[in-house]
């Protein structure tokens, strides 16, 4: 049996990733296989392939977005130093380059890991070389070629999700398609040596669980404690000598699909200021909600925003952004911008941004953390069964005659496969939680129950807060099993 190459010890967390890409790249079959590796910029992609090809001899090339012949030029050099030929390859076409790079492995080498990285700038250049590929990896490709275990890499999401899918050139080609995410809550503290749980939430709420945040960004600068925090805010983010200052504009920038940035500047803004509806984002832009449809759509393709159902209206939903740092810009930032590239500035703006920062960045951000928390740390046990899915959600309340809104609905099933609603939650960030908020939760539960289709015989009630409860709310949740109260130290180590 062969040795599985192990985890580079530099490399912090990506086992399933890493494991994943061992077993693909170890397969013993004679023929050439197909992978697609995506996942947005700065997760550690061209970390995880290059670590691959180091312990496993395979041959690494990052693409630069260049012209067709700039491209040959650098890979035929590349191919030649990994093969430690004095002088390059000069191919005049991507089929000549293609078929040289499928004979990188032989039968007797055996399997042989070879990375394109960045792929789409390839292909922005030579958009024929998904069709060579497709060739190459066909009967008579397979025939003339070796063990190649190609892999393509890319983070234009649209872009990546495409090749793939419908009628493209290599659909039903690959043996491994690979998304590297960006790091859960949990990971991410982990990853910058964060234990104080509330630092830990609103560290998150700004950088996410970008990898490349933590380290090459910032230079390994993490906030000493919560009194830190502002300081580090200064020191990395609101600093114009920094990336992170304008990392938002260049998410943006480097997505290919986006065309008319000042639309979807406006509908990132939009969301960041809490319009989270289609009608919303429309009346803060003042356009017709028609008008957003192919702006909402290719934002959500592209991993920047995504659109949640309403857990109990099937033809609503709600977006947010998917990228903290984004959430950070738009709704701190961009309406500050030219006083923060003033030097000197900086302290004073995020002074008067505080209010904006707890309600529209990271008051936001804890529900969505609670919300999953319920979806993957979670017990049965503290939710009444096995949980299907985690959405918000309003409910009507005709006699009140207004609509409540529900942080986090949990579904399950019973043993007859019928669905059920295991538990409904609120979330404060920096409000002290009391009875009156499970009032409210109980009279939300007592709507659902009395709807026709919805099974909330045994719902029960999550309160969730980053500021604590009540002793009133502590006592009706200790004589009320139904009730289950969690805070930021549950939400970072239990279930």
């Amino acid at each position: 049996m062969i040795p599985k190459p192990e985890k580079p010890e530099t490399m912090f967390d990506r086992d399933f990733e890493w494991a994943e890409l061992v077993r693909y790249a170890g397969y013993q079959g004679p023929e050439a296989t197909l992978g697609v590796v995506s996942g947005r910029r700065r997760q550690g992609k061209t970390f995880l392939l290059d670590g691959v090809c180091r312990a496993t001899g395979g041959f690494f090339f990052a693409a630069s977005e260049a012209t067709e012949a700039e491209s040959l030029r650098q890979f035929g050099a590349a191919m030649a130093r990994f093969q430690g030929r004095r002088t390059p390859y000069r191919f005049a076409h991507w089929d000549e380059a293609v078929e040289a790079m499928m004979r990188l492995a032989t039968p007797d080498t055996g399997p042989l890991p070879v990375v394109l990285d960045e792929f789409p700038f390839l292909v922005k250049a030579s958009p024929e070389l998904p069709s060579l590929l497709q060739r190459a990896l066909g009967p008579q490709g397979r025939r003339e070629g070796g063990p190649v275990r190609l892999l393509l890499c890319g983070s234009a999401l649209s872009f990546m999700g495409n090749l793939l899918s419908g009628t493209a050139p290599l659909r039903g080609r690959a043996s491994l398609e690979l998304v590297v995410p960006t790091l859960d809550y949990r990971s991410a503290a982990r990853f910058w040596g964060v234990e104080d749980p509330r630092l830990a939430l609103v560290l998150n709420s700004v950088v996410g669980g970008t990898p490349a945040y933590g380290r090459e960004f910032v230079l390994g600068d993490t906030p000493a404690d919560l009194d830190d925090f502002g300081p580090w805010i200064l020191r990395n983010v609101l600093n114009p000598g920094r990336p992170l200052f304008r990392e938002a504009r260049f998410l943006l920038a480097e997505e290919p699909d986006l065309r008319d940035t000042a639309l979807y500047h406006g509908v990132l803004a939009a969301i960041a200021q809490g319009n989270h509806t289609r009608g919303g984002i429309a009346s803060f832009l003042e356009r017709k909600s028609t008008d957003l449809g192919h702006a909402l759509t290719v934002l959500e393709d592209t991993g920047l925003i995504m659109r949640d159902p309403d857990a109990f209206h099937g033809k609503r939903s709600a977006y947010r952004i998917a990228e903290p740092i984004l959430t950070f810009y738009y709704a701190v930032m961009r309406p500050e911008w030219s006083d923060l590239e003033r030097p000197g500035q900086a302290p004073a703006v995020w002074e008067r941004s505080q209010s904006t920062f707890r309600s529209k960045v990271v008051g936001p951000h804890f529900e969505q953390i609670c919300r999953t928390w319920a979806r993957w740390y979670a017990s049965a046990d503290t939710l009444g069964g096995q949980r299907t899915r985690v959405e918000s959600g309003t409910v009507a309340d005709p006699t009140a005659r207004t609509s409540h809104e529900v942080d986090l609905a949990v579904f399950g099933r019973t043993d007859d496969g019928r669905e059920t609603l295991l538990a409904i939650g609120e979330a404060k960030w920096n409000e002290t939680m009391g009875t009156g908020h499970l009032d409210r939760l109980r009279r939300i539960r007592e709507l659902l129950r009395k709807r026709s289709g919805t099974d909330a015989a045994g719902t029960r009630l999550l309160c969730f807060s980053g500021a604590g409860f009540s002793d009133g709310l502590r006592a009706a949740a200790g004589a009320d099993p139904s009730v289950q109260l969690v805070d930021l130290e549950r939400l970072y180590g239990g279930e």
